[in-house]
């Protein structure tokens, strides 16, 4: 498998590391560099990371990092690279619903158990943008709601919104590897029958739409929120609830701004993200 290198100066490894969590990586190593700018002689670091072998999809994501950051990919032994499942752990959302690695046996008591595995490159629904994304989610069902899940990864969050009691959900990725994994996650969770999976665009999802959705969530980075903000706003019922999440507590004024005439309602935050819903 190939590990993505992404080389940047050691005053924004903090920034280059929660652009990477956001798409959803599942480990990051970091290692000194002797690396330098072009512009300037500053200390450099590698972080060592995956976001599969989809090499169209890596170069998608890497179009989102600032211009002086440099990465390659490198071919890496499979084995090594995916020691870090030995160590992974059940994500407790709240007290009663709790994300287990599927590989993992775990007592998780009367609370609702959501099964996820992720493959090399798709998130475990560990990440704090995932459970804030989850809390709000949770707060705006209703039973029987239609939900859309926007940037889908592993599915985490349109198998969650069905086994909490969603009609049904639609999940859309622009990755056809992770169509496939919330495929696959849906019928470890015995929730198949209530998820569509495709890598339909969320413009063409909204020109061909029938009835708008009741819920819409996108834990997605947010120069993509601001993007994708009309057409959000489009797939959005009248009473529904959009939840946004990929963001930094404190910095997501613009992105509200984007999507107009939208109003925040909740802002729930974890980690020094937030997840942000927001109604008409």
């Amino acid at each position: 498998m190939d590990a993505l290198v992404v080389t940047v100066p050691e005053t924004e490894v903090e920034l280059a590391s929660d652009m990477l969590w956001a798409l959803g990586v599942l480990a990051i190593e970091e290692r000194s560099s002797t690396d330098q700018l072009s512009d300037a002689r500053r200390a450099m670091v590698e972080l060592w990371t995956s976001l599969g072998d989809d090499a169209g999809q890596v170069r998608q994501a890497a179009s989102g990092f600032p211009a002086s950051w440099r990465w390659r990919l490198v071919e890496v032994d499979e084995t090594v690279a995916t020691t870090w499942r030995q160590f992974a752990k059940p994500t407790w959302v709240d007290q009663d619903l709790v994300i287990v690695p599927a590989w993992k046996t775990v007592e998780v008591g009367d609370a609702l158990s959501i099964t996820i595995e992720p493959g090399s490159s798709f998130g475990l629904g560990d990440h704090p943008t995932t459970v804030a994304t989850l809390r709000a989610m949770r707060a705006a069902l209703v039973p029987g709601a239609v939900v859309l899940d926007v940037g889908c990864g592993s599915g985490v969050l349109a198998i969650a919104a069905c086994k909490l009691g969603a009609a049904r959900a639609v999940a859309i990725d622009i990755s056809a590897a992770a169509i496939e994994a919330t495929r696959d996650n849906a019928d470890r969770n015995g929730v198949t029958a209530l998820i569509e999976a495709s890598t339909t665009s969320l413009a063409e999802l909204a020109d061909a739409l029938d009835a708008p959705f009741d819920v819409v969530v996108a834990n997605i980075l947010a120069p993509q929120l601001v993007a994708l903000a009309a057409d959000l706003e489009r797939v959005l019922g009248a009473d529904g609830a959009l939840i946004i999440s990929g963001i930094l507590a404190g910095h997501y004024d613009h992105v509200v701004a984007a999507l107009a005439p939208l109003r925040v309602v909740e802002a729930v935050e974890n980690q020094g993200w937030v997840a942000v819903t927001l109604r008409r």
